[in-house]
């Protein structure tokens, strides 16, 4: 009795061991898979291994003709081909992922480290990417907070998270070598008096030019949220917020298309005795002619703007149904007219057809247009819709244009 007893102790021990034994064996094994994940919180790689592709979600670029990505394993190679009018040459740039070794072949390039985790951006126009893609937080440096009014970076200027380095002529070079950003987005013009594309680079700080400006359709503008995304490793994201623009977009053109009658409209000022009007291949001849308009300008064949006299506008459009665009000091028909009395001879005038992009203007003067709208094509087509065809969107209320008065 006291030998079975004895037999089954052990017996009972054998069995405690062994469970403690195959528990010990688990969380070593789950030890080792935990211990093994590619990437740290700040997105880089651990263990690097020259087979695996590191950007598994790539973009596809369907409307900017003015950028272009390569995908390599652990790089990727990022053009701008035209940064500005008659560039002689555009800009490349080489993204490493974080923690895998640097490609040889690229000394006339800058190489930068992606996912960055820390931009200042030098254009309002690049503030909405930042907020669409929920990167809002590596913000640390604008131009100008007045000129802000995409939501999430106003509260983080209130919050004193984000610095104030000046605009591109007059950058403090000095202010975001202390941020030690992992990127500067600027825009050139292709004048080395005021471009600080030049002045960036020699300090040492890694520099993205973005040209989204230089594109000739909303869409191509748009796009350029997929530039941003490139430095994040957002691709994933962009492609998903992009692709829902432009579906928006072509489908409330394709509403247009079958308009009947096309208004006739005119748009801009007169500046110093020139009034610049926008080409027929420009991005604004294009919302017009896909809003169902017929833009008085719609046979020139260039994207930039063409300089006019009163005269010659006033021959052309004295009769057109709209006027668009114009000064954003005008609060009233009685300012446009006070400006110039041979406004109040334009049809569009007598009509009070007058519309202007500057509903969404903050109290420092900075106008939403020029930096939400850049991101949100089908708002302001749909602006542009209800103008002149109010019974193709009967429930769309005008967010980034309002009617002159």
């Amino acid at each position: 009795m006291i030998f079975i007893k004895f037999y089954q102790a052990k017996y009972i021990t054998f069995i405690c061991q062994l469970f403690l034994i195959a528990s010990l064996v688990i969380a070593c094994h789950s030890t080792a898979i935990n211990t093994s994940t590619k990437t740290t919180n700040n997105g880089c790689i651990q263990n690097y291994d020259l087979n695996t592709d590191y950007f598994p979600n790539k973009i596809n670029i369907t409307h900017a003709i003015g950028l272009a990505v390569e995908y390599h394993k652990h790089y990727k190679i990022v053009t701008v081909k035209n940064p500005w009018q008659n560039a002689k040459k555009g800009f490349r740039y080489i993204l490493v992922q974080c923690g895998t070794p640097i490609p040889k072949g690229f000394s006339q390039a800058q190489v930068i480290t992606v996912p960055i985790n820390s931009v200042v951006s030098l254009s309002t126009t690049h503030l909405p990417h930042l907020a669409k893609l929920g990167v809002v937080d590596k913000l640390i440096g604008i131009s100008d907070s007045k000129q802000v009014n995409t939501p999430d970076v106003v509260e983080r200027v209130k919050a004193g998270k984000i610095s104030q380095i000046g605009n591109n002529a007059n950058v403090d070079i000095e202010k975001i070598l202390e941020l030690n950003p992992d990127l500067v987005t600027t825009y050139g013009t292709g004048n080395s008096q005021t471009d600080s594309y030049a002045k960036l680079t020699e300090a040492g700080l890694k520099v993205a030019m973005n040209a989204e400006y230089m594109e000739a359709t909303p869409l191509g503008q748009s796009e350029w949220l997929k530039f941003t995304a490139l430095f994040f490793n957002k691709e994933e994201e962009a492609e998903k917020i992009f692709s829902k623009i432009a579906d928006k977009y072509e489908q409330i053109a394709q509403k247009a298309k079958s308009v009947k009658s096309r208004p006739t409209i005119f748009v801009g000022f007169k500046f110093k005795d020139t009034w610049y009007m926008p080409g027929g291949n420009s991005y604004v001849a294009k919302y017009l002619a896909d809003a169902g308009a017929n833009y008085l300008w719609s046979d020139d064949k260039s994207s930039g703007s063409l300089p006019l006299s009163f005269e010659v506008v006033f021959e052309r459009a004295v009769n057109a149904d709209y006027w668009l665009n114009f000064r954003q000091s005008w609060k009233s028909v009685k300012d446009l007219v006070t400006e110039d009395n041979r406004y109040a001879d334009f049809k569009a005038v007598k009509q009070s057809n007058l519309y202007n992009n500057n509903a969404r203007v903050n109290a420092n003067g900075g106008n939403d247009y020029w930096e939400g709208g850049i991101s949100n094509p089908d708002i302001v087509l749909s602006d542009l819709i209800k103008i002149l065809h109010p019974e193709i969107l009967p429930n769309h209320q005008l967010f980034f244009y309002h009617k002159l008065s």
